[in-house]
C-alpha cells in the first residue's frame, strides 16, 4: 500500500490450486456412485439403517469440501513491526490418498510489511484450504504462499499439527501420533533469531 491508495483493500481469495470444483458438484451422480460403492463391498442397502447412507455420505463429503466465502480485508500498517501469531486454528480435512480424515491446528505468523490483516481472517484462510481433498503437507505451504503472495510481509511461518485416521485406524493403526509440518518465507526463515521466536511462541 503506497500513500495513494485507500487504508484497506480486498486480497484474493485462498483458491489456488483447488483440487476439487465445487461448481461441477453433481449431488445425483455423487450418491449412485456411493450406493454402487457400497453394493460393491458388499452392503444390504435394504437394511434399514442403510436406505439413506447414500445420501448422507455424499452431503458429508460436499460439505468437506466446500469452503465458506468470505474476503480477506487487508489494512494499512500503523507502524507494527513485530510478529504477529495465531496459535491453535483447529480445522479438518480430508486425505486425498484415503478419503479418511485428518484433523488438528494450525500456528500462523507473519511479520507485517505495509498492511495487515485481521486476525479472525487467519482462521478462515486456514479453514478455506483445509476444505479441499489434501496433503497437509501441501496445506501447509499453501497457506504460506497465499499469505506471503497477498500480504506482502517480512516473513512468514506456519506450522501445522494433525493427526490422520488413515494412520491410527487402518494400516499401522497407531492412534495419538501426529504429523507436524512447517513452512517459513522470508525474515522467518532467514534470520535465526526471529525463526527461533516463532518456533518457541509456537511451543
Amino acid at each position: 500500500m503506497t500513500s495513494g491508495d485507500s487504508d484497506r483493500r480486498a486480497a484474493a481469495p485462498p483458491t489456488p490450486g483447488r483440487i476439487v470444483d465445487v461448481s461441477r458438484l453433481d449431488l445425483g451422480a455423487a450418491e449412485q456412485a456411493a450406493s454402487e460403492l457400497l453394493r460393491a463391498i458388499g452392503a444390504d442397502l435394504e437394511y434399514p439403517g442403510l436406505t439413506d447412507t447414500p445420501r448422507r455420505v455424499v452431503a458429508s463429503l460436499a460439505e468437506l469440501v466446500t469452503p465458506a466465502e468470505f474476503t480477506a480485508t487487508l489494512f494499512r500498517n500503523e507502524g507494527y513491526d513485530e510478529l504477529v501469531l495465531v496459535r491453535d486454528i483447529s480445522f479438518q480435512s480430508l486425505c486425498m490418498h484415503h478419503l479418511l480424515p485428518f484433523h488438528g491446528v494450525a500456528h500462523v505468523a507473519y511479520l507485517p510489511g505495509e498492511c495487515i490483516i485481521g486476525l479472525s481472517k487467519l482462521a478462515r484462510v486456514v479453514e478455506a484450504f483445509a476444505r479441499d481433498l489434501q496433503l497437509q503437507e501441501r496445506m501447509t505451504v499453501q497457506i504460506a504462499d497465499w499469505l506471503e503472495q497477498e500480504l506482502a510481509p517480512r516473513g512468514v511461518g506456519v506450522v501445522l499439527s494433525a493427526e490422520h485416521m488413515c494412520m491410527t485406524i487402518r494400516g499401522v493403526r497407531k492412534p495419538g501420533t501426529r504429523t507436524v509440518t512447517s513452512a517459513l518465507r522470508g525474515t522467518l526463515r532467514d534470520d535465526a533469531r526471529t525463526r527461533q521466536e516463532f518456533f518457541s511462541l509456537v511451543g
